[in-house]
């Protein structure tokens, strides 16, 4: 197993908790921060814009993605260009599409030629990643988020995708390639062995880093005695 320190891939840390953020922004394996709106709400936000300046001022000095909402482009560009104005390590997510199913492309290309800073969100096949790779082209820094842990969920072996969305994005130096939602530590290491640049993970994810390299025995004498505390704790009788 290799350790934490041999890997090239950057963790980034999946979340909209600010006391988890600041935990895991005192961690200097932890080179980013993403959010959603989906993590915003289940965190128990309510002022968008107050949440994010919050967060930008205790963390001003890693890359951070904030998502706009709307969805119409035109709107869309305006909330983005507003995001990118709230940090020089401001990353705008933009969706692949509309709900409508409607390419951003046109609306990605716009941005990144004026210098905002893109995370293309959403994306989970090798023609979105080449569409948006192009659309990236020769603009400002961005990343391309491909939900391998989605892809998973259907049943599909994410890491063939993976690696070709590596090749798609090679001859882009601009663009980031990230792994995102990873539904165990095991995809970390998948990430690193075909050249991502970026996995974003929960601190659920992340707090296993600890595991790695440990002993297989020693976890499984951990289990047994969870087990037992459990049952103790619960005070089961027969």
């Amino acid at each position: 197993m290799s350790s934490l320190s041999n890997l090239r891939v950057k963790l980034f840390a999946d979340g909209a908790d600010k006391a988890v953020m600041l935990e895991m922004y005192r961690n200097p394996v932890i080179r980013g921060f993403t959010t959603n709106p989906t993590l915003m709400r289940k965190a128990g936000v309510s002022d968008y814009r107050g949440f994010a300046l919050d967060v930008l001022r205790a963390i001003p000095d890693r890359p951070i993605s904030f998502e706009v909402f709307s969805d119409d482009f035109g709107e869309m560009e305006r909330q983005a260009r507003e995001i990118a104005g709230w940090g020089d390590n401001v990353f705008v997510k933009i969706p692949v599409t509309n709900t409508l199913g409607e390419t951003s492309a046109r609306l990605i290309r716009t941005l990144t030629m004026a210098g905002v800073k893109v995370n293309v969100t959403a994306v989970l096949t090798l023609d979105q990643v080449r569409s948006m790779a192009a659309a990236l082209a020769g603009g400002a820094p961005a990343c391309i988020s491909v939900f391998a842990g989605r892809v998973a969920d259907t049943g599909r072996d994410p890491v063939p995708l993976m690696s070709a969305a590596v090749e798609l994005v090679r001859s882009h130096p601009t663009v980031e390639l990230i792994w995102a939602s990873p539904r165990e530590l095991l995809n970390v290491f998948q990430a690193d062995a075909v050249g991502c640049h970026i996995i974003t993970a929960t601190d659920e994810i992340l707090r296993k880093l600890n595991l790695i390299g440990k002993s297989l025995d020693e976890v499984s004498l951990d289990t047994v005695k969870m087990f037992r505390g459990d049952a103790l704790k619960a005070s089961y009788s027969l």
